[in-house]
């Protein structure tokens, strides 16, 4: 089989395969609730099933997350329970993951939802949602000084638990621990 001719079949796998996702990605019966509704209103995104507490798990790419979160504030999702990150694999991607939560009076089990923003380890970017959420702030600047998770937007991202001049991000699978590290700028006497 020539060079030009497995190219050919590999762009034919690709493309079937890419398909096949779309199918999925779309099909209203095999998603929850708001999924559905995602794609209802025309918002990219990948179901992703449930966690085992029964809440729905949804993937977004991070040029959409912005108006996805504005959305899902403007529906009832006005509490940002947590936002944590997390290295999928070593020389994979990196996965930011937002918990939302609708908080209503009187309710006795107010509607979560998990979104995942998957990203390059490679100069990671993500929209800051601290406008739509201010309790992204401390969790967003934790993404991004333990992980290297650019939250573009956000009024004061830098390094909240390592010193500013720490090179690397510690809970990156492909970190390696330095040998040695002077603390001098905690004995320097102001």
């Amino acid at each position: 089989m020539s060079k030009s001719s497995l190219e050919v079949e590999i762009k034919k796998k690709v493309l079937t395969n890419m398909n096949t996702i779309d199918k999925y990605e779309f099909n209203i019966e095999a998603q929850g609730r708001l999924s559905a509704w995602s794609t209802r209103h025309r918002f990219a995104h990948r179901p992703l099933g449930y966690d085992y507490r029964g809440v729905e798990t949804l993937q977004v790419k991070a040029e959409e997350w912005l108006s996805v979160a504005v959305a899902l504030y403007v529906c009832g999702f006005n509490y940002l329970r947590s936002q944590c990150a997390y290295d999928a694999a070593p020389g994979g991607p990196l996965v930011s993951v937002y918990h939302l939560t609708q908080m209503q009076d009187e309710a006795d089990q107010p509607e979560e939802l998990c979104i995942k923003i998957f990203v390059p380890r490679e100069n990671p970017r993500i929209p800051s949602v601290y406008w739509v959420w201010k309790s992204s702030d401390f969790q967003e600047r934790e993404s991004y000084d333990m992980l290297g998770i650019s939250h573009q937007g956000h009024p004061k991202l830098k390094r909240i638990l390592m010193p500013e001049s720490w090179i690397g991000w510690p809970l990156r699978k492909d970190y390696v621990v330095p040998n040695f590290y002077e603390l001098q700028d905690a004995y320097q006497v102001a």
